[in-house]
């Protein structure tokens, strides 16, 4: 009774199939960190991605993180490849069900007592579009070490290809770009209908820029000690703490940030660093722990932060100011 839709479920198992998916139109290809804490996406030049970037290893410029080259797929990807296997089984099948219900009516008797017939609901189905990638990201980067090209949005550091740390080379880069994401907070609330969404969105952006330049001055201090003292281990997100980065930068160059910041300054940016913490960490929720080291006396415990975009500006331009007196001192030792 069903020999067309059994011989189309047969022919199903047995063909493999392909979904493309394209490039921008740089031909950067779209890429998604698997690491679940992450899920960062970047993109890498289809070319590099291909002849560069080696199958049993590729790294997130964001995290760090390493995996064999078929888990890189973004979640779109996989989506849009989900509904061309879809669209494709449920044109296959349609077609075998009309041909079996066609056949099964044409040898039912007409006029008996009991009268029996089957139809396909044969509507169009959602075709699904191929697969565009997104427009290319803000950040181009050439690694200096194999040269592989990607690019990012925010503060990325790894390259996907070797794992380089490219923290030096992105820095100025970096930082152009958290202040271009802060300078377009106006058009956004503008360019969004919905007063909340726009808020929210706005909010996000700029958080998201005090974040990322905490870890952006991260990365370039944990990038120039490492070359300026090769053989001290520090811990892990020593860079994150300005008392415990200053000691470190102490030992290693005779001179602590007191050496480019005043102590207002050290203040300011300490509350920025803090800030950040809670960001990541509460969810912006003020703790006991957090007035205790900044002296902001403007919240109480169990508030939430309230980041200004003026407040932020101002932090980046320390965290510049800072990084360019290590980078300074860097250069003296070596």
């Amino acid at each position: 009774m069903f020999e067309e839709t059994i011989r189309a479920l047969k022919n199903l198992s047995d063909e493999k199939s392909t979904v493309a998916i394209s490039a921008d139109d740089d031909n950067y290809f779209d890429r998604e960190c698997p690491a679940p804490e992450c899920l960062a996406q970047f993109k890498v030049l289809i070319a590099d991605w291909e002849d560069k970037v080696r199958d049993e290893e590729v790294f997130c410029p964001f995290c760090g993180h390493t995996a064999n080259a078929r888990s890189w797929w973004t979640q779109d990807q996989l989506n849009h490849a989900r509904d061309v296997a879809l669209a494709k089984v449920r044109a296959a099948l349609g077609g075998a069900l009309r041909v079996d219900a066609q056949r099964f009516n044409q040898r039912q008797s007409r006029g008996g007592f009991i009268s029996m017939s089957m139809k396909v609901d044969s509507r169009p189905q959602h075709v699904p579009i191929p697969y565009a990638a997104a427009a290319p990201m803000r950040l181009k980067i050439t690694c200096g070490e194999c040269g592989c090209r990607y690019a990012v949005v925010g503060a990325a550091y790894f390259c996907p290809s070797c794992g380089a740390n490219a923290a030096e080379l992105v820095f100025d880069l970096t930082a152009q770009g958290i202040r271009q994401s802060l300078e377009a907070v106006d058009a956004i609330r503008v360019a969004i209908t919905d007063a909340d969404t726009a808020e929210n969105t706005c909010r996000l952006i700029v958080e998201g820029a005090l974040q990322n330049a905490v870890t952006a001055f991260q990365r370039v201090a944990e990038a120039l000690h490492a070359h300026t003292a090769p053989t001290v281990q520090i811990r892990r997100n020593a860079f994150q703490n300005l008392a415990e980065g200053s000691a470190l930068w102490a030992v290693a160059t005779g001179g602590g940030y007191d050496k480019h910041l005043t102590v207002v300054e050290m203040e300011q940016l300490t509350t920025a660093f803090q800030q950040r913490h809670l960001l990541a960490h509460t969810q912006g929720i003020v703790d006991d722990d957090y007035i205790r080291k900044t002296g902001d006396t403007r919240y109480k415990s169990g508030q939430r932060l309230v980041i200004k975009r003026e407040a932020v500006a101002e932090a980046l331009n320390l965290v510049e100011q800072l990084t360019h007196g290590i980078r300074q001192d860097a250069k003296g030792k070596r």
